[in-house]
């Protein structure tokens, strides 16, 4: 089916991104314990410690996309082998994960709802099935509690009294699966704090797992998490991309204008911030005063609710997504012929799609302060 050049094509992604993910999980997990010692993490043995991080990782990447890859060869449908996108900004000093993930494009129609239903939700169940067997290894694996001590020798010096206050500090936003795994199977002296899983990094490769599953599982155009809504409620998904778009748009941009600016920031940020906003909104079939109309009253509502609790932020991580998903993808999911309903099975297996992303979603994945 597919020619050897593709085979060629696909794996030499596969191994680069396996290569950046190495690279990148180095930087995570032993940069600071390496060069407290005056050394560099760009060695043979550091770069095979690292698999520790990169084999788990791209491993449940590669199971979710096989998981679309197989159902779609199961129902005929044509398809590309996975296409890993390898990304590793160690060379400017930046920070990454060492991939934007992987997809596999679609070459041929799909005419069913329930092949789109099929394709798009056996990834995300296929990649967490192997990301909870990772996550469990992890918890109850953990090293003693003074592990860390390699990694922040620094935290031994009992005159040690932070970094200082214009350090910049990092975790990882909890969500509810990593969350009550740890506190069912990890022993509680030696679970660590979420700003230090990062140097744990099988329990890393495990929680990005879950963020992109539940990434792919948003209900929202033809993410997979569209897919299941599709088949779920086929009558309604637009009403419902379109709602959770909105909600998860509104929620991103929480702070991003805020009364006290002053005046001469306000002046600019707002027309841009607006701008940005109907831009989101482009790709949707609302015309061109309604587009305007929704992005005048977002900002006006972010604004006036920053007034009322300004002590509430949303999370600005997600504008980029958010961009990407309303400008690049769009909001709407391709039309089928015939309304069929999904046997009750394919509802069952839906609707536990739906609690995977209720469990799996962090309003902050990545926190910096």
């Amino acid at each position: 089916m597919y020619k050897p050049k593709e085979y060629v094509i696909h794996g030499l992604l596969l191994l680069l991104t396996l290569v950046t993910t190495t690279l990148a999980g180095g930087e995570w997990v032993y940069s600071k314990s390496v060069m407290a010692k005056g050394d560099s993490f760009l060695t043979g043995e550091y770069f095979l410690k690292s698999m520790a991080f990169s084999v788990p990782f791209i491993g449940i990447l590669l199971v979710h996309e096989l998981g679309h890859l197989l159902t779609s060869l199961h129902h005929k449908v044509k398809c590309s082998l996975p296409y890993f996108i390898p990304a590793w900004f160690g060379f400017i000093g930046g920070p990454s994960i060492g991939t934007f993930g992987a997809i596999i494009r679609m070459k041929g129609f799909v005419n069913s709802r329930r092949k789109f239903f099929d394709i798009g939700v056996a990834g995300p169940i296929a990649g967490f099935i192997l990301a909870i067997g990772v996550l469990w290894y992890g918890f109850v694996t953990l090293p003693p509690a003074d592990y860390i001590y390699s990694v922040h020798p620094e935290y031994a010096d009992p005159e040690f009294e932070g970094y200082g206050e214009d350090a910049i500090n990092f975790e990882l936003g909890n969500n509810l699966l990593f969350w009550g795994m740890g506190e069912l199977l990890a022993e509680p002296d030696r679970l660590p704090a979420m700003s230090e899983v990062i140097h744990f990094p099988v329990l890393f490769a495990g929680y990005l797992a879950l963020f992109f599953t539940a990434l792919n599982l948003l209900p929202i155009g033809q993410l997979d998490g569209g897919h299941v809504v599709f088949g779920l409620f086929p009558r309604h998904h637009r009403q419902i991309s379109i709602v959770v778009f909105t909600l998860f748009l509104a929620y991103a941009g929480l702070g991003t204008i805020r009364p006290e600016m002053a005046v001469e920031d306000l002046l600019i940020r707002i027309p841009l911030y607006v701008g940005f906003l109907y831009i989101c909104y482009s790709r949707t079939d609302f015309s061109t005063q309604t587009k305007l109309s929704i992005a005048l009253s977002l900002a006006a509502a972010q604004y006036l609710f920053a007034f009322v609790r300004p002590e509430w932020d949303g999370y600005q991580g997600w504008l980029l997504f958010a961009f990407l998903l309303g400008r690049v993808m769009g909001l709407k999911h391709p039309e089928v012929s015939g309304l069929r309903q999904l046997d009750w099975k394919r509802k069952c297996i839906g609707w536990l799609a739906i609690l995977i992303f209720a469990l799996c979603f962090s309003p902050r994945p990545f926190i910096f302060s």
